[in-house]
């Protein structure tokens, strides 16, 4: 999407929004709110849009692109680090814009997994201050990492259906009964969300839980189509990989858990507006199988 197709589409839902949060805000006479010349649309719309963008680093976005070439479009621009105060004041708007209006909808299959959101080098761990009560340690496939896990649910097409965010420490099945809450259908993980019990509660809900097994245990049977759908879970895997590598979710130079969350939250609604997004095509897949879905 282009910077002023989001702008409209934010604005459109702004113009809804802040009216009914101010009225939920609590005021401090103490610490009176902070009025800005950039309006919040224009804080999400930037904010967003350096994700959609090439730049790797948001500072050099801000000060090359916005300040030399957009400045027309955001005539109360404000210097650079003023911005980065205000990022903070759109984490809640950012939030309640990709729950109500960027969220995918349930089609019946879906797969589960988790990544690791890394804030720190392994080698700065001890020395590490701004996530040092929050972030944890935590053993993945590649090694340990410390910060992180953001535990994702998307559709056969490509879409995210829910999500949440753990410290990396957190076993894998433990938020899945809140992340699928309103999931019917097959969903399709890992050997990391084997569990008996689970899998006998989800039953319970209307939902399949379908993994590979591990070495050591005996081999089920599974339907083709089961088969075929678990030899393509590696989607998911993609859009972990666009999440971080497109996106930008992920990055070590954090100053502030705030703005560790708005660049998460932002990323996601960055990916949601992919005009192509990493899918299944269900009926090419199907084909010739004798137990189609």
């Amino acid at each position: 999407m282009s910077m002023t197709s989001v702008f409209c589409d934010i604005d459109d839902f702004c113009l809804i929004f802040e009216p009914e949060w101010h009225k939920q805000l609590i005021c401090n006479a103490n610490k009176p709110p902070v009025i800005s010349k950039l309006s919040l649309s224009e804080i999400m719309t930037i904010i967003i849009h350096f994700h959609q963008s090439a730049f790797r680093d948001f500072k050099h976005y801000y000060l090359n692109l916005i300040v030399k070439y957009k400045s027309d479009c955001f005539p109360n621009l404000v210097f650079y680090n003023r911005f980065v105060e205000l990022m903070k004041q759109a984490l809640i708007p950012l939030t309640v814009y990709l729950k109500t209006q960027c969220m995918g909808q349930p089609t019946g299959l879906s797969f589960i997994d988790s990544t690791p959101i890394v804030v720190c080098d392994n080698h700065r761990i001890n020395s590490h201050k701004v996530f040092s009560e929050e972030a944890k340690r935590g053993k993945t496939s590649t090694g340990w990492k410390f910060g992180f896990k953001l535990h994702l649910v998307i559709n056969h097409l490509g879409e995210i259906l829910s999500f949440c965010v753990t410290t990396a420490n957190t076993d894998d099945r433990k938020p899945v009964p809140d992340l699928v809450e309103e999931l019917t259908g097959w969903l399709y993980g890992d050997k990391g969300y084997i569990s008996e019990k689970l899998v006998a509660w989800l039953k319970e809900k209307g939902l399949n839980l379908i993994t590979k097994v591990r070495k050591n245990m005996k081999p089920k049977e599974l339907r083709a189509f089961d088969k075929a759908m678990l030899r393509k879970r590696a989607v998911i895997e993609s859009v972990n990989d666009q999440l971080k590598n497109i996106s930008q979710i992920e990055h070590t130079r954090h100053r502030s858990p705030f703005n560790f969350a708005v660049n998460l939250i932002a990323g996601l609604i960055a990916y949601t507006q992919q005009p192509r997004k990493p899918h299944i095509d269900v009926t090419a897949l199907t084909e010739g199988l004798p137990m189609a879905f």
